[in-house]
């Protein structure tokens, strides 16, 4: 037996909720394509997204440490990974379309700039009267412009449904901006993005938590007084004596799989009261139907407040911060002053784009390794050029 794609857009009609997006019934790309025999419309799109340039360079771009400071803590590709695999479980659960919730999850992050959420606000402030810069639409541009692979379009020629998924990417760092994408403002990312949403914060919540732990930036006493942590000693029955590193893996793992099922348990709640016949009806909702529970939405707040205050404001991350900030300021700065000291390419780009957004675009798609490298070329006297 051979799965055809139109066997697995028969399997979708029959397996998927009717809330669910199904491939078949997608409204297609932009520029029209015949699609493939053996893949659908969305696994042709991960398929896509998975050899771009922008994804193998998430590899050397941070998540809280910068990639200098040791291969075991998550960068933006391992984060997004994990946000796939909490995402694909999420949606096989949900019976929602697991191809698009992946795809969704691994093209959220492609539009991040080296050095975190540190480069992105730098960027952003230097932009500000150009329009800013936000990692959210610049996944968009990468998808619908920069990305360079095909002679007949620009980008990736993604279906409609990936690039609302991306554009409505939300969370508590991310706010979408549908309307001047081109997209409905009215209705909701479908339950495949709203899944991609609750993957990413799920994911960083615990993968941050590991890192903090692991790098002895926090404490395990530190965190005594939250619910969330005294939960997660009690599942594993564990006294809070000697913290080894198969506790801290019994912990992080634990916190995952009580996070999904919740999420899991309270969506189905969630959904089993209404009456949705389309993925239409439920975008038309006026609330999202992919949620935690009360009780551990509230831990998980507690939890990032503790976060926000003890990791990512830790002295020795705000110390990166501050010269991620200065790194990527002094390269913005040269290059607008002397644009000649940019690669061919990127002059060619500018002369289509404008001198600020074509310098934005080639730091914003830097590794945090080539802009430290990129930095001592042109500053370092004894550094060749």
């Amino acid at each position: 037996m051979i799965n055809t794609r139109q066997r697995y857009e028969d399997i979708e009609a029959r397996s998927l909720a009717p809330y669910a997006m199904k491939s078949g019934a997608s409204r297609g790309r932009e520029y029209p394509e015949t699609e493939q025999e053996y893949r659908t419309a969305f696994q042709r799109d991960r398929d896509r997204i998975l050899h771009t340039t922008a994804f193998r360079r998430l590899e050397y771009k941070t998540q809280v440490f910068i990639n200098y400071e040791g291969d075991y803590y998550r960068t933006r590709l391992t984060h997004t990974l994990e946000v796939s695999q909490v995402g694909r479980s999420l949606a096989r659960a949900l019976c929602a379309n697991e191809d698009l919730a992946e795809a969704i999850c691994l093209s959220h992050d492609l539009g991040h700039p080296p050095f975190g959420h540190s480069g992105e606000a730098i960027l952003n402030k230097l932009m500000a009267d150009n329009g800013g810069f936000d990692h959210n639409k610049q996944s968009f541009r990468i998808v619908t412009k920069l990305e360079q692979r095909y002679p007949g379009w620009p980008g990736l020629n993604l279906t409609y449904e990936v690039r609302e998924g991306i554009v409505k990417h939300e969370t508590k760092y991310d706010v979408s901006d549908s309307q001047s994408q081109g997209f409905d403002a009215d209705k909701r990312g479908g339950i495949e993005a709203q899944i991609a949403n609750m993957s990413d914060e799920l994911a960083y919540n615990a993968h941050d938590l590991d890192d903090g732990l692991r790098s002895g930036l926090i404490e395990p006493e530190q965190l005594d007084d939250l619910a969330i942590w005294q939960m997660l000693k009690d599942s594993i029955g564990w006294d809070g004596r000697h913290f080894t590193e198969q506790i801290r893996h019994q912990i992080i793992r634990r916190m995952i799989g009580i996070e999904i099922n919740d999420v899991i348990e309270a969506t189905g709640a969630k959904l089993e009261g209404l009456d949705l016949t389309s993925p239409e009806d439920l975008q038309r909702l006026p609330y999202n139907v992919v949620v935690h529970s009360d009780h551990l939405e509230a831990m998980n707040h507690e939890l990032q407040t503790f976060l926000y205050d003890c990791l990512y404001r830790h002295y020795r991350v705000v110390r990166m911060a501050v010269k991620a900030e200065r790194v990527v300021t002094q390269l913005f700065e040269t290059y607008t002053a002397e644009s000649n000291q940019l690669p061919p390419t990127v002059q060619q780009a500018i002369e289509h784009r404008g001198l600020p957004r074509g310098i934005c675009d080639y730091i914003a798609g830097m590794t945090d390794r080539f802009a430290l490298e990129e930095w001592r070329r042109l500053f370092d006297p004894f550094q060749r050029p």
